[in-house]
């Protein structure tokens, strides 16, 4: 169901990455407008957004970001105000956060990278950022193979115990969907932290301070070929 919890969020999509695992597929096409069904995933994206509301969005772009730009100026999507911005060079995803930082008017903001997806509902995550009077929010998504990402270890009071590093025998656990709510109070903390959110931030979070919500959610990384051709399927219905 439809909703307006992200009306008054500002909405950071984080597309400035090389795209090196899925290049033999895409070649020249950033990961952000790889065809799907026919249509960019950008489309599948924005119209997931606009479902729960989301009126702002502001684009980290950097590797082939003219491509991203003329399609959304070609195509500007209905109901939602479009803000640009371009890195000079590669920054990483902490980087890319702090090159966006004068765009965003909102608290809190919410910030997805823009070459996966996880079907969970947007508005349940407000709702416990909310409730839990958190600085920072993050989702998460149980994964039958956690080997690729690394696992975040989450108490019963929804908070972040530790986030552990990729192993080889880790099996299943919990992964970060990359999907966070931050206040501006932590924008500030990552502008100071390093090139890697991931790294520089998160790993050296102390135990609690980092709320979590986490569930079964169909994950989908849009940066490999095996999530590319399964993507169809799952994103189909969010595109209206």
């Amino acid at each position: 169901m439809a909703t307006d919890c992200l009306k008054d969020i500002d909405v950071v999509v984080l597309a400035g990455g090389l795209g090196t695992r899925i290049y033999p597929v895409l070649k020249g096409t950033p990961k952000i407008l790889a065809p799907i069904g026919g249509r960019p995933y950008l489309v599948f994206l924005l119209s997931w957004l606009k479902n729960f509301g989301a009126k702002r969005v502001v684009f980290g772009l950097g590797h082939l970001a003219g491509a991203v730009s003329e399609f959304l100026e070609k195509n500007p999507p209905k109901g939602i105000e479009v803000t640009i911005v371009i890195e000079d060079k590669p920054l990483g995803t902490a980087g890319a956060i702090t090159n966006v930082r004068s765009e965003i008017r909102s608290n809190p903001v919410l910030i997805l990278n823009g070459d996966s997806f996880v079907d969970a509902d947007l508005c349940d995550l407000v709702a416990l950022h909310k409730a839990q009077k958190s600085e920072v929010t993050l989702l998460c998504t149980n994964v039958s193979d956690a080997s690729r990402y690394g696992t975040v270890n989450i108490d019963s009071g929804n908070r972040v115990s530790a986030f552990q590093e990729k192993t080889t025998n880790s099996g299943s656990g919990f992964i970060n969907a990359g999907v966070y709510l931050f206040t501006p109070y932590i924008l500030d903390e990552i502008a100071c932290c390093g090139s890697s959110l991931e790294v520089d931030f998160f790993q050296k979070q102390p135990t609690g301070r980092v709320a979590a919500m986490s569930g079964e959610y169909t994950f989908l990384d849009i940066g490999t070929p095996e999530d590319l051709a399964r993507a169809p399927e799952v994103l189909g219905k969010y595109y209206s």
